[in-house]
């Protein structure tokens, strides 16, 4: 773990370096929503091939950069691509963004993602607010020896998702005639498509979305102190609920069409932090 420690404060002293001061609000990006990152003012773009110990982004959908500059005025910090479990990474390496978000002054961070949706009154290109999660990747990224310059080594999880920030995504929403699911977001390993049997017991567990991310970024985010929105683009309903086969290509797509939505969501909570 100070291994860990050492990689977190080099990648931060070099992002540091590039971007100057520190913002207060970070923001993760998932499949096919990068088009948010490109709206920032007076932008200052590193790709993570220049951030020391930083993991690549080899996904379609994820650009592989991290952008800093202002929305409505707020300093904001914004990581364009993520890398997931299911590419070969331990969780050490899939959070270290959030880590290093930390170690930057961050302490609110808005994670979204693409997701299967899980509940049938959902259409796809809806936005849903995860209001709870379900960790089934049969791990967790606080596993392993612990230092106390991580965070708490049993940090409470009662309210992972702030309830203060879901109001504040709800009125934002309102105030631009948007209708916003709400829900339980489980995460997966996948990279495979989940089967419809175990679309149906997700279901019986509670879940309204299913995804592969996410949740290891959220925990570390609680475990640092951060307070945490998550957001969910649901890209596609789910195996067996629509007569189809999943594709990349439908979540791709589906999430370029509801990027304006998202994009014009995500700066209206923004404008009200």
């Amino acid at each position: 773990m100070s291994g860990l420690v050492d990689r977190v404060a080099a990648a931060a002293d070099a992002v540091r370096a590039r971007i100057g001061a520190s913002p207060s609000i970070g923001v993760v990006l998932g499949s096919g929503l990068g088009a948010f990152a490109d709206r920032l003012a007076d932008p200052v773009s590193v790709g993570y091939a220049d951030i020391p110990h930083w993991p690549p982004s080899r996904v379609v959908g994820h650009d592989g950069r991290l952008v800093a500059g202002t929305v409505r005025g707020r300093r904001v910090v914004v990581l364009s691509g993520r890398v997931h479990v299911y590419e070969g990474h331990d969780l050490a390496t899939v959070t270290l963004g959030v880590r290093v978000l930390g170690r930057l002054g961050v302490r609110t961070l808005v994670v979204t993602n693409a997701a299967g949706g899980i509940n049938t009154r959902f259409t796809p290109g809806a936005l849903m607010v995860i209001d709870d999660h379900l960790n089934l990747l049969g791990t967790n990224p606080l596993i392993g020896p612990h230092d106390e310059r991580l965070g708490r080594r049993f940090p409470d999880m009662s309210e992972v998702y702030s309830r203060r920030l879901v109001r504040v995504a709800d009125e934002a929403a309102a105030a631009l005639g948007q209708p916003l699911e709400h829900g339980v977001y489980l995460a997966v390993t996948g990279p495979s498509y989940e089967t419809p049997a175990e679309i149906r017991a997700f279901r019986t567990l509670g879940a309204d979305a299913v995804g592969m991310s996410t949740v290891p970024e959220a925990i570390v985010a609680r475990q640092i102190g951060m307070e945490v929105l998550g957001l969910s683009c649901i890209s596609n309903m789910a195996a067996g609920i629509l007569p189809q086969a999943l594709t990349e290509e439908e979540v791709i797509e589906t999430t370029g069409r509801a990027s304006a939505r998202f994009i014009a969501l995500l700066e209206g909570i923004i404008g009200r932090l």
